[in-house]
């Protein structure tokens, strides 16, 4: 489920535009800006270098922030992020503001586990992943760190659907009107009749 709330530290900015955001980055500071919730945007700047090791460690979509300016904290969702095309910096974030009651759309990883009792694995099929990550609505106090995907039934030729997997209570896909796939499992390229004789043939010998 979601997190651990991690709290961020960040200054208010009164000054907006290109200049302004490039003498940010030359201090070290990122901009970023606060938004959501029918309440107006709040700018702030924060530290471009706890910003990166956030984003680049992993599941910073999916986790709440407690973000502290000053004497007000807000409690947010990271949004969006922007990098540098060139140098792959951070360049600029938007938070969504939320609260207990809020709904929210996330992205959400897939993770697979036994792969390697899958049948269809264990006779020469290939797994082929068609959704990495699943579109999830849930609420913003609930966001699952993952999905899991269960192989261990799986057979060389079938296909997972999300109604296969068990999601946390109130959490549904973005996706309603069809059971789509997430993942299937490409049979052997000589079939799988033709890997389950060449067995047989082995054992005779």
């Amino acid at each position: 489920m979601s997190k651990e709330i991690y709290v961020l530290k960040a200054e208010a900015r009164d000054r907006v535009g290109k200049g302004s955001s490039r003498e940010l980055r030359r201090n070290g500071l990122t901009p970023a800006v606060i938004y959501g919730d029918k309440q107006a945007p709040v700018s702030i700047a924060i530290s471009t270098n706890e910003i990166t090791k956030r984003i680049f460690g992993g599941g910073f979509m999916t986790s709440m922030m407690s973000v502290e300016v000053g004497k007000e904290t807000y409690q947010v969702l990271p949004k969006d992020y922007q990098l540098d095309p060139v140098r792959d910096f951070v360049v600029h974030v938007d938070f969504l503001r939320v609260s207990e009651k809020s709904l929210v759309t996330v992205a959400v990883p897939v993770h697979f586990i036994n792969e390697e009792i899958c049948p269809g694995i264990k006779v020469g099929g290939v797994l082929n992943v068609v959704r990495h990550e699943v579109e999830l609505h849930c609420p913003a106090t609930a966001i699952p760190d993952s999905i899991t995907v269960d192989l261990a039934k799986v057979k060389a030729g079938e296909s997972v659907h999300i109604s296969a997997v068990t999601l946390p209570a109130n959490v549904t896909p973005v996706i309603t009107d069809r059971d789509f796939t997430i993942a299937t499992i490409a049979a052997p390229a000589g079939g799988v009749a033709a890997e389950a004789d060449d067995a047989e043939g082995e054992t005779e010998e």
